[in-house]
């Protein structure tokens, strides 16, 4: 984090990144003593409405991120940034987004939580787009012309007006990650989900937070009070707690993802959901407490990866490991998309794995109720998640400690066939679990 005074004073000279939050109202025009050198600039958490018309000599710019302010449109000037590839304006109150505003050559565009309705025809000349997020929005409708973003891999299109998914969506050939959840056609006012008890927060202690997402934190907690209802766990047990935040995240509502949470069932890997918080003033979920000898899988995407995970270095996978870790995988995908849930976030990030390789998965934040699909579009969905299973798998094989074996070549043709461009062609989760044991 920079200082507009270390600005002024020309202390900033030569930098490639900048982040300056000091409540700005207006943009710091010293900013273009810097346009032969800056690549990354975050004005995040200001009060700017507007963006000066010479903003494009900012010649080197790749990267601007602008969420929290007052923006309440996309400014024009954008379009003509040389650079610009990735651009941030999330939770604004942005209501028009101008044909000339969004640079051809975008690869990350994210305006989550604004007021817009409806996405410039322009959108789909953006042919290196791979990440778009969309959720929190007033759109009815997608452009057409996005039929031709193909390098679409990434999609949030949760919390808006859409009335159904148009088809090109689904014929995009890169499309691994899609959460469409709180649509017109999705959404879920309340859940009568039963699955597991309600239980009042004020039964639990809340102790030390254990980890933040998109839609919310997690806690670990104690149950103090003795329920009148089987919770199907002990007073003073040792439970986790994720309370959602507000009314909209960037992945959706919490009453969709408390719904396809619960609508997922039990499964041997899935982080087992206990109970649930269902007041009108608070959503939650109580959850076994993931004991510590599990960690992440993965790390998330980076700037430059985008849509891809990362992983921490000298991190190396063996074939036996690999197909361990997918074959557990695959059996937990084929259960949600039998019980009617995408999970729109297969990442190695979202994996939690011990010392042998068990995984527990959960965090259902991106995940979207299937219900109201027809048979060929439950099949296109799950096309849609074996791509990204495909990219798990393939992350890992690219890690692996001797890739000669025949094992892995077996692994390197699943991982192709997962790929596919046309999704009619991919197989099927439940088609992949004899294919990975047969490695085994």
């Amino acid at each position: 984090m920079q200082t507009l005074q270390q600005l002024n004073d020309g202390l900033l000279l030569g930098y490639q990144r900048v982040n300056i939050a000091e409540q700005l109202t207006e943009f710091p025009v010293k900013l273009f003593e810097l346009a032969d050198t800056l690549e990354v600039l975050d004005l995040s958490n200001n009060q700017l409405s507007s963006l000066p018309d010479n903003f494009a000599d900012l010649h080197q710019l790749k990267i601007l991120f602008v969420s929290n302010n007052l923006f309440e449109h996309l400014p024009a000037v954008l379009g003509q940034c040389p650079k610009l590839e990735m651009i941030g304006f999330k939770a604004n109150q942005i209501r028009t987004v101008p044909e000339t505003s969004i640079p051809k050559q975008t690869r990350w565009l994210i305006l989550t939580d604004n007021h817009i309705e409806q996405l410039p025809d322009s959108l789909g000349q953006c042919h290196r787009l791979e990440k778009l997020a969309l959720a929190g929005n007033r759109l009815t409708a997608l452009p057409n012309s996005m039929a031709n973003c193909h390098q679409l891999a990434l999609i949030r299109l949760s919390a808006n007006q859409l009335t159904a998914l148009p088809y090109w969506l689904f014929e995009l050939p890169n499309l691994a990650w899609l959460a469409f959840a709180g649509n017109a056609f999705s959404h879920v006012e309340h859940c009568d989900n039963t699955r597991v008890p309600i239980v009042p927060l004020t039964q639990f202690t809340l102790g030390q937070l254990l980890g933040q997402g998109a839609s919310g934190l997690i806690y670990q907690a104690t149950h103090h009070t003795e329920s009148s209802v089987d919770t199907s766990f002990s007073s003073d047990a040792d439970v986790a707690i994720k309370l959602f935040k507000g009314m909209v995240t960037s992945d959706g509502y919490p009453a969709d993802e408390l719904d396809c949470c619960l609508t997922a069932g039990e499964h041997p890997n899935l982080i087992n959901v206990v109970a649930q918080i269902n007041q009108p003033e608070q959503l939650g979920l109580v959850m076994q407490l993931i004991p510590p000898s599990y960690g992440n899988l993965g790390l998330p995407p980076s700037l430059q990866t985008c849509s891809r995970d990362t992983f921490e270095a000298q991190t190396v996978f063996t074939w036996a490991r690999i197909t361990h870790i997918a074959s557990q995988m695959a059996d937990i995908l084929a259960h949600l998309h039998q019980n009617g849930i995408s999970h729109g976030d297969i990442y190695a990030h979202n994996i939690m794995i011990n010392t042998h390789d068990n995984v527990l998965f959960g965090d259902f934040g991106a995940a979207s109720n299937l219900k109201q699909f027809t048979p060929q579009h439950l099949q296109l969905m799950q096309a849609i998640e074996v791509r990204a299973f495909g990219y798990l798998v393939d992350d890992m094989l690219n890690l692996i400690d001797n890739p000669d074996t025949p094992q892995a070549a077996m692994l390197r043709q699943l991982v192709q066939d997962c790929l596919q461009h046309s999704s009619s062609t991919r197989p099927t989760f439940k088609a992949l679990l004899p294919r990975l044991a047969s490695i085994a």
